[in-house]
């Protein structure tokens, strides 16, 4: 059995084991991350609301059978809406507001035997690709804390990455699983459009941009999460073909040789750091070593209309968000109820027409066929997740006095690769294979076909052996940096 003070480094499947044979019990786990929560948060501000005490008289009671039994786990500050946790979405307007439902993946979760100890930090609605939140201030990346942990899901990517949990709710509608898990060296998974579901309060989001999943430190626990929580539920308008076997099998199955198609060229034409490079051509000759074929080959994108597209759909979607608060609550689109940057995002959504919209998303629709057409002769699409290195905090953010939706074209450049999973509805993963010079974590993307999350996690699981990174840590407080 590992130390005590060695729980918080292994990952959710070793700690559900140890609680399965006896040799722990679900009490030290839940403790031993309050205990690092306590620790860390302030230097890292991931974790926003504690669960403490539900979290550990539900240990007393949970089922060790159970296949994720005693595993403390956060939900994200956005969705994933718990019955009795505090559930802001970063936004000033709801910071009381407390769920009176579970959402179907919170649902899931705990009947996987996981406890949920709290809430990881988030951006306002998840609008950009950090977590800098003025509600609850910015979460800090925990291999350089000048250094944005990535967004949306930054606050639960920087606890995995710290120790405090092994696994953490995340979701993403452009890359906030993979930005995250890119910026802060841990694995993120964005299963296939319909595979887990948005009930019971919603169909799809975004159009079926949004996907819900979790962020680990190892491809065996993304693996056996999925099996607890994919499978559409009643009402649910699309569902991903059913998986034969369990993902976590599909994982460890034997290899076989596979076609990869390589591009480390943005889609969009920006620039593209050299480590960024240098991180999927490591991958790639790694993969090559294992007998797999590596091909260049180059998405046919319209860059200039998918980013187009994508604007219409993320304003859009951010005047819904502001107008239907302000609608429930009764309050005008203004500050102090709502950030400056969101304001001028939704106000800029609200010019659009209906037509505008639905001529968007037709728009993402046809750049998704092309998509699949082009990548039919190929097993996954292998790139870089980021075009960029961890930025610093406040990258992102707008001049206050005069904010613009600038931030929101910036993380065009900053995540040129992931938004295409998002739009054709495919699966794909970040897998945190390299670091730079400077020591900071840098990650290999790969997408696949519609459904075959199990290719996708067996190539993880690969990368994972080839090029390892479960072992290495973060700075501990007291060094500096932290």
């Amino acid at each position: 059995m590992a130390p005590l003070d060695e729980l918080q480094w292994l990952d959710a499947t070793a700690q559900a084991e140890l609680v399965r044979r006896g040799d722990v019990h679900p009490r030290e786990l839940v403790a031993a991350a309050l205990r690092r929560i306590e620790a860390l948060n302030p230097a890292l501000n991931a974790v926003v609301w504690r669960r403490a005490e539900e979290a550990l008289a539900e240990a007393g009671r949970v089922d060790r059978s159970l296949p994720f039994a005693g595993v403390p786990m956060l939900l994200k500050d956005l969705m994933g809406e718990m019955a009795g946790t505090r559930n802001s979405a970063g936004c000033r307007l709801l910071k009381d507001n407390v769920c009176g439902y579970d959402s179907e993946l919170a649902a899931r979760l705990r009947a996987s035997g996981a406890l949920v100890v709290g809430r990881a930090n988030s951006p306002e609605f998840g609008l950009v690709p950090t977590t800098e939140p003025l509600l609850h201030g910015p979460a800090r990346n925990p291999w350089d804390t000048a250094r944005s942990p990535g967004g949306s899901s930054g606050g639960s990517a920087a606890a995995v990455a710290s120790g405090m949990v092994p696994a953490a709710h995340g979701n993403d509608g452009g890359g906030s699983i993979r930005i995250p898990s890119s910026c802060c060296g841990v694995f993120g998974l964005k299963p296939s459009r319909g595979r887990t579901s948005l009930g019971p309060a919603r169909g799809d989001v975004l159009l079926g941009l949004v996907s819900e999943h979790v962020i680990t430190r190892s491809v065996r626990d993304s693996a056996a999460l999925l099996d607890a929580l994919a499978g559409p539920a009643p009402g649910d308008p699309y569902a991903a073909p059913a998986m034969e076997g369990s993902f976590l099998a599909a994982a460890a199955a034997t290899r076989r040789p596979l076609r990869l198609a390589l591009q480390d060229a943005s889609p969009y034409g920006g620039p593209v750091h050299p480590e960024c490079a240098a991180a999927v051509r490591c991958a790639a000759e790694a993969l090559e070593s294992l007998g797999h074929e590596v091909v260049e080959h180059r998405l046919p994108l319209d860059g200039e209309e998918v980013v187009t597209a994508f604007t219409v759909l993320w304003l859009s979607s951010a005047a819904e968000a502001v107008e239907g608060l302000c609608f429930a609550a009764g309050v005008p689109a203004a500050e102090p109820f709502f950030e400056p940057l969101t304001l001028v995002l939704a106000e800029l959504g609200n010019r659009y027409s209906a037509r505008e919209l639905l001529r968007a998303h037709a728009s993402l629709q046809r750049a998704a066929r092309g998509v699949a057409r082009s990548l039919a002769g190929f097993d996954a699409w292998l790139t870089p997740t980021l075009a960029q290195l961890p930025p610093p905090l406040g990258a992102f953010l707008p001049d206050p006095a005069a904010p613009t939706k600038d931030a929101l074209l910036k993380g065009f450049h900053f995540t040129p690769f992931t938004q295409v999973a998002n739009f054709a509805g495919l699966p794909a993963f970040s897998a945190p294979t390299h670091w730079s010079a400077e020591g900071l974590p840098v990650g290999v993307h790969a997408m696949g076909h519609y459904g075959s999350e199990g290719t996708l996690l067996r190539l993880a699981a690969e990368l994972e052996e080839a090029l390892p990174w479960f072992q290495r840590r973060p700075p501990e407080p007291g060094v500096p940096n932290l």
